[in-house]
């Protein structure tokens, strides 16, 4: 037995160790000052593939955190092995402040919404005008998906040599909503490609569309040859494309005026049960003095709102009007009404 004398020192005292651990717990965040910046390519079962000055880093998302996650697009603050190199792994510590953000829920019933990307300037919705027959519904919720999050719309109709882009782009065009339409043979010999380039130069530009539309084999005309993804083809059956992207991937264009594709898996739902009434109308400069007047929280498509008056009195455009209450509505249709 142990005994101690008459002038011991406290660090002589034996300590029992705590059982859930020697540190006391601290709110105390660290700072990082040293952390380096870097962009978010893509997202794989809870590693994150970042841009870090012209590599490529594996990391994974620091403890501290909490829930907040990292998408493609997203801006990062990381620290560890920064070298890129095989089995090594670095931590994001810090997310910044988006700049725009696609947002989706899994259905309109469903309150859970997931960022698809962020930080993205340009949404291009793809779609074809046959084989997949053109699903407007989903379009439209593509827009307002667009619209909600602060991001650009561009429509992009692909095999008008099936079917006539007439009647779509009639749908459309009190939007004012830039549009390119192109056929299977300009896909082969790129022309299609360089119409499209002309509106992602020195942008970020997130495709969406649903599967067997020819959106992943656009994307691969616009990025070098060694990014490139697997494409897939169109059921004969079902008239329906197969999944062949499954994750959300950022690529750089092809060329040396900057720029980037981010290329997302085709969708067969677009469910918009986050979206706020307030931020569409922001789309519409036109329209937003008109709602000066309407009743508190106005959905903008009922009785009492302001933007009836405002139209009939020559303020703004009745199809303006009559487009942006068609988009607001497709939150409570399916897409297959």
């Amino acid at each position: 037995m142990r005994r101690y004398g008459k002038h011991t020192d406290e660090d002589d005292i034996r300590q029992r160790p705590n059982r859930k651990g020697t540190r006391p717990r601290t709110t105390i965040r660290p700072k990082h000052e040293d952390a380096v910046e870097g962009m978010v390519l893509t997202v794989d079962r809870g590693r994150l593939t970042v841009l870090v000055d012209d590599r490529a880093v594996t990391a994974m998302k620091a403890r501290e955190l909490g829930r907040k996650a990292a998408v493609v697009g997203d801006r990062v603050s990381l620290v560890g092995d920064l070298s890129g190199e095989k089995d090594t792994l670095a931590r994001i510590v810090r997310i910044g402040e988006r700049s725009s953000v696609l947002r989706r829920t899994a259905d309109d019933d469903d309150p859970y919404e997931r960022v698809v990307v962020a930080n993205a300037d340009q949404l291009a919705i793809v779609t074809a005008l046959a084989d997949p027959e053109p699903r407007p519904r989903l379009i439209d919720r593509c827009l307002v998906a667009a619209y909600d999050g602060g991001l650009t719309p561009l429509l992009v109709l692909t095999k008008s040599d099936l079917a006539p882009p007439d009647d779509l782009l009639d749908m459309y065009g009190a939007l004012g909503v830039p549009y390119v339409v192109t056929t299977r043979d300009e896909f082969v010999d790129g022309v299609a490609a360089e119409r499209v380039h002309e509106h992602l130069k020195g942008r970020t530009t997130a495709f969406v569309g649903h599967s067997g539309v020819g959106k992943t084999t656009l994307v691969n005309a616009l990025v070098p040859p060694e990014r490139r993804r697997t494409t897939g083809v169109v059921n004969a059956v079902t008239g329906r494309g197969r999944h062949t992207t499954t994750s959300a991937l950022a690529l750089p264009l092809n060329d040396k005026e900057g720029g980037w594709v981010i290329d997302t898996p085709g969708v067969r739902s677009f469910g918009l049960h986050h979206v706020d009434p307030s931020r569409v109308i922001l789309a519409f400069p036109d329209l937003v003095p008109g709602t000066e007047n309407c009743p508190r929280a106005c959905s903008h498509d009922e009785q009492d709102c302001a933007l009836d008056a405002w139209v009939a009195e020559g303020h703004a455009d009745p199809a303006r009007l009559f487009s942006l209450r068609r988009l607001l509505a497709t939150r409570e249709r399916r897409e297959g009404d």
